[in-house]
């Protein structure tokens, strides 16, 4: 009990052991993630009478604290996945009036969840905004800071820098080791500020984009097609796919180049002024 008293942690804490989440949760949690690709307007009473109508008990306070763990709102899909801390600095929003007209003038990242049959994962993406390649990206079953510190090395490591880097204030985000990351590199830190959704716009439709003629899903094409037996063979199909779509796929609103063309050619220009 001392002990608990000079390290300032309750004693409850320390002897709780976090239990895993059920066969039946994780179920409707697939269950409310997918349908959200046809129905983004559905709050929380219409997936509560849908969920019911599939055999569920459940009721609107569960659905409500499922969804907001998966970052579901109707209408459009807010970040929630990444949660502000009181005592983290929160960054100005930059972007306002500014043109991005060059690769590595902004990148921006995202966190979504990935629900799979034998647990759950999140999974952490670097975009670069003109080209919206994804430069680097990671998969936890945990949202520590962690693996987005390797996600953001890698990108650094891979890529140089951004002028500008871009994100949610969650707390993975506002961390002393994420912005002091950035800081070392001199790159300038801007935050997303209230109703800007719209701002994440581009990595939302790499997670739920389903339009055919404009774009591909993540976890349309990937997540919701296959039964991944674990981690490990999810990171692996995930690489897969984000390789093919980087390299391979013809983007219409790119007049029909890859990413990785439309990155490398942007660098080759800027080599050449």
């Amino acid at each position: 009990m001392r002990q608990c008293e000079l390290l300032g942690v309750s004693r409850s804490s320390l002897y709780y052991e976090p239990v895993a989440p059920s066969k039946e949760e994780l179920e409707i949690c697939r269950l409310l993630d997918q349908p959200y690709l046809e129905t983004p307007f559905y709050g929380s009473r219409r997936m509560t009478v849908w969920l019911q109508k599939q055999g569920f008990n459940v009721n609107r306070k569960r659905v409500q604290r499922l969804m907001r763990q998966l970052g579901l709102e109707a209408l459009y899909p807010k970040p929630k996945l990444s949660q502000k801390h009181s005592e983290h600095e929160v960054y100005p929003y930059l972007l306002k009036g500014v043109s991005v007209t060059r690769a590595d003038q902004v990148w921006s990242t995202d966190i979504t969840y990935l629900p799979v049959l034998q647990g759950h994962y999140y999974l952490i993406a670097m975009m670069d905004w003109y080209s919206r390649k994804v430069l680097s990206w990671r998969v936890s079953n945990t949202l520590e800071v962690e693996f987005c510190m390797e996600a953001l090395e890698a990108a650094l490591l891979d890529y140089g820098k951004p002028e500008i880097f871009n994100s949610d204030p969650g707390s993975q985000f506002t961390s002393k080791a994420f912005t002091g990351c950035l800081k070392a590199a001199e790159v300038k830190i801007s935050m997303d500020g209230r109703g800007r959704y719209l701002d994440n716009i581009f990595i939302e439709r790499l997670w739920r984009w389903r339009s055919r003629s404009k774009g591909a899903s993540l976890k349309y094409e990937l997540i919701y097609l296959m039964a991944f037996e674990n981690g490990k063979h999810l990171d692996q199909e995930a690489k897969k796919w984000l390789d093919w779509y980087n390299e391979e796929r013809l983007h219409q609103s790119l007049e029909y180049r890859t990413l990785n063309e439309v990155y490398r050619n942007s660098k080759l220009m800027l080599k050449e002024c």
